[in-house]
């Protein structure tokens, strides 16, 4: 994947995938170390230990659609021609996080794509799924929960196009002025 909003993508619908209702997303810029830390958890089904050993092999897969599962090699892969890593914990019936941490200033690492299309986008699908985003740099933090947003919605579901589109260009603004202080 050429963007790592892309493998944010991936990983959190594997996260829908698992029966999570809340799924939570978080991109800390650390200045001062130098670095990029993605954590995405959920509160989904969760694996066994041997089942998370495995999952970093493109030839393991959960699915039965199709025989290889390629988005935690993906990540696992960015993150380590960075000089960083991967690492994921997982507990049957209590959920998963993955964590890979990135070096942003390293030739191989990918750009940061359109994060604010990828988080409306799992909005929008997954209207009854809470999400939580948060980008933290230097210049300070944004966040954005459905489960503060819902509320003021009342009736009105996330998937309504008027509320995607607002719920799109919201982050967009907010990352891109994060960002931008940078």
């Amino acid at each position: 994947m050429q963007e790592l909003s892309m493998n944010v993508l991936d990983v959190a619908e594997n996260s829908v995938a698992a029966g999570a209702k809340l799924v939570t997303i978080d991109l800390v810029f650390d200045e001062v170390a130098g670095t990029l830390r993605l954590v995405i958890a959920d509160d989904g089904k969760g694996m066994d230990a041997e089942l998370a050993a495995r999952v970093t092999d493109p030839f393991c897969t959960s699915r039965t659609s199709r025989k290889v599962g390629l988005g935690l090699p993906f990540l696992k892969m960015a993150a380590e021609l960075t000089g960083g890593w991967m690492s994921l914990e997982s507990q049957p019936g209590k959920g998963t996080t993955v964590t890979a941490l990135f070096y942003p200033d390293h030739i191989d690492m990918p750009p940061l794509g359109d994060m604010a299309a990828t988080v409306a986008g799992l909005v929008q699908c997954n209207p009854a799924m809470e999400l939580c985003f948060t980008l933290s740099t230097a210049a300070g933090r944004f966040s954005a929960d459905t489960r503060e947003m819902r509320p003021l919605l009342g009736e009105v579901s996330f998937a309504e196009p008027q509320v995607a589109l607002w719920l799109r260009e919201y982050l967009d603004e907010n990352i891109r002025e994060i960002m931008k202080k940078e």
